[in-house]
């Protein structure tokens, strides 16, 4: 199951560009990173520039509000606007934990979640491990089925 653009529709107010739905394969907090139908999330000043996030295949991208977005982002491109990078990839996450809902079919396509800042792992204390995340619900869903 993958992550939906109109997913984040329902989650940010505040937003500009297309609202297609689309599917996100992958949600990166890196630009350089390979990130196909991704969902770009730069939430520190290392994250690298939405130009490159693009090229590497980022359709739609989350943003702070305080910073101007730059000149060359197209008219079209999906932006979704934040006063907090990090608190928005935590929603992110707990919204895609919701929509799988215990659905943890090993032969299931799923969002790639391409997260490598450790602000993320420290401004909070639950766990950003989304495979982690998936692996608990896989082994719930099966003791329930069990007993």
């Amino acid at each position: 199951m993958f992550l939906a653009l109109k997913d984040l529709v329902n989650l940010f107010n505040d937003k500009q560009g297309i609202q297609d739905d689309v599917l996100f394969r992958t949600i990166s907090d890196k630009a350089a990173e390979e990130q196909p139908m991704g969902l770009f999330v730069p939430v520190n000043s290392e994250a690298g520039e939405l130009l490159e996030a693009i090229s590497h295949g980022a359709i739609a991208a989350v943003w702070d509000k305080e910073k101007t977005l730059p000149r060359y982002t197209p008219t079209q491109f999906p932006i979704f606007f934040t006063n907090d990078l990090v608190e928005a990839m935590r929603e992110i996450i707990n919204l895609y934990i919701e929509k799988l809902d215990g659905e943890t079919n090993k032969n299931m396509d799923r969002t790639n979640f391409k997260i490598s800042n450790n602000t993320l792992l420290n401004k909070n204390n639950q766990t950003y491990d989304i495979a982690g995340q998936l692996a608990k619900l896989l082994t719930q869903n099966n003791q329930e089925r069990r007993g």
